[in-house]
């Protein structure tokens, strides 16, 4: 196991799921959600910053590594993602939550808020992949298309052969585009690691669950969206619909970034999400 994983800790939720977590910090409740290839260290460059002005908390989704649930169904996708996430608010006994999140980390917290708004004092999220809203303009469209045939067909075909590592890396590269190609050995090393999440995320019976355009809308909390400048297109198609969805929402381009805005410029996704907070918070902070 990783020698940071001395400071991790296993909430056991009421549903039978384990999940690992680490927690730092005082002040208002923060929790950080990790994307599909991603697990709670995917959070590194944002942890200490964050921890000195909140109570964070990262955590490894359902599958992600070390976690070792078993998986009872075929129909995994962020709604399932969103109730473990309410139930480890509630395992943590954290009544309202910001949550920041990054890709597919962004559409579980997108689907908690939906599910229970009461519960999310505010969303700082980076590029929710919700691919059914790339159908709602002809470039989306194209670019799905093109998305689906260059990357999801054949890694779901590799997976399928059990050829998991190269399924493995076709998704690494469709989903962070030219970023992947500088990825460290380290970096590529831990999105092995959590083969098995992307792997049944992958070939769930609904992986992009419909999130209603009118339920985005109604949102009531503060909510920044950001992307990456340099993000594939599936990406940036998808992101300007789910804006276009959620006229509230403040919204940031990241230069010098793609999929993966917390990792390729932190320095700027930190600065960006901090001013938010002490903009859109400042009264719950002061409480």
């Amino acid at each position: 196991m990783d020698e940071s994983a001395d400071t991790l800790h296993t909430a056991h939720l009421t549903n039978g799921i384990r999940l690992a977590y680490e927690e730092a910090g005082h002040g208002l409740p923060l929790v950080f959600i990790h994307g599909v290839m991603g697990d709670w260290r995917s959070w590194d460059p944002q942890w200490s910053h964050f921890a000195r002005h909140y109570r964070c908390v990262r955590y490894s989704r359902r599958y992600n590594y070390p976690n070792q649930n078993a998986q009872p169904s075929p129909d995994h996708s962020a709604l399932q993602e969103a109730q473990d996430l309410r139930l480890l608010l509630d395992a943590l006994e954290i009544e309202q939550a910001i949550l920041v999140g990054s890709s597919y980390g962004s559409f579980t917290a997108l689907a908690l808020a939906v599910q229970a708004p009461e519960r999310c004092l505010a969303l700082a999220l980076s590029e929710p992949p919700m691919m059914r809203y790339a159908e709602r303009s002809a470039a989306g469209r194209q670019a799905r298309e093109d998305f689906y045939a260059r990357v999801v067909e054949p890694a779901n075909a590799a997976f399928r052969q059990g050829l998991d590592e190269e399924g493995a890396r076709i998704m690494t590269q469709g989903i962070n585009g030219a970023a992947a190609q500088s990825l460290s050995g380290a970096a590529m090393q831990r999105r092995l690691q959590n083969m098995q999440a992307m792997k049944i995320l992958a070939l769930s019976s609904d992986e992009f669950p419909w999130l209603a355009p009118q339920d985005l809308a109604a949102l009531p909390m503060p909510i920044l969206l950001m992307a990456g400048q340099n993000t594939p297109p599936i990406h940036r198609e998808i992101f300007r619909n789910v804006c276009a969805a959620m006229p509230q929402a403040e919204v940031q381009w990241i230069e010098a970034a793609g999929h993966g805005t917390s990792r390729d410029n932190p320095d700027v996704f930190n600065t960006l999400v901090s001013e938010f907070l002490d903009r859109r918070c400042k009264h719950v902070c002061a409480v």
